[in-house]
């Protein structure tokens, strides 16, 4: 199993948990990427976590929608719905985040069906987050829950696939190449 770390700040804030603290337990399990997310934060204070990060982490580091700080790590992972803050239609706001970020930089999306990863797969991209697996903690607004159906739906990605929401350390999947998981490292 390969681990994807989701450093969630409000998830930290609501355990009393500092980036330390999270990062010796992404750590301990060999995270080889951590993803930042930062919803409720400004600009300012996303930065200084990404480079308290850095400090510590020198594994992939991915920032969570703030593109605008890609210089501070290596990528950028955006959701469905940030995706079309940028433009409404999700090819050209990957077009036009990747003419930001640049080539050489991460790039992941997160996908929650059929449809979704197969337009993905016509996309300049590095990896796919697919889920939602199973209910989660950190994560109120999921509107499907995947279950068995994510294994055969990762099969159809030709991008890496990272299995999103409520996924445990001990899941197994055939076709995921990372497990991401964030308040379940901590719990």
């Amino acid at each position: 199993m390969r681990l994807y770390a989701l450093c969630d700040q409000d998830m930290l804030d609501k355990k009393g948990l500092s980036i330390e603290d999270f990062l010796q337990k992404a750590m301990e399990h060999k995270a080889e990427i951590i993803q930042y997310r930062a919803k409720n934060a400004d600009i300012a204070f996303i930065k200084q976590q990404l480079i308290a990060i850095r400090k510590q982490y020198d594994g992939f580091l991915i920032v969570n929608d703030s593109y605008e700080l890609v210089e501070f790590c290596d990528g950028v992972h955006v959701g469905q719905e940030d995706l079309r803050v940028i433009d409404e239609d999700s090819h050209k706001a990957v077009k036009i985040l990747r003419s930001v970020i640049g080539g050489d930089k991460i790039l992941g999306i997160s996908t929650h069906n059929e449809e979704e990863v197969l337009e993905a797969n016509q996309m300049d991209l590095n990896y796919i987050g697919l889920g939602a697996y199973r209910n989660s903690s950190t994560k109120t607004d999921i509107s499907g829950v995947l279950d068995d159906k994510l294994d055969d739906i990762a099969k159809l990605s030709k991008h890496y696939v990272a299995a999103i929401g409520g996924v445990k350390l001990d899941d197994t999947f055939k076709n995921v190449t990372y497990h991401v998981i964030g308040s379940g490292l901590v719990s």
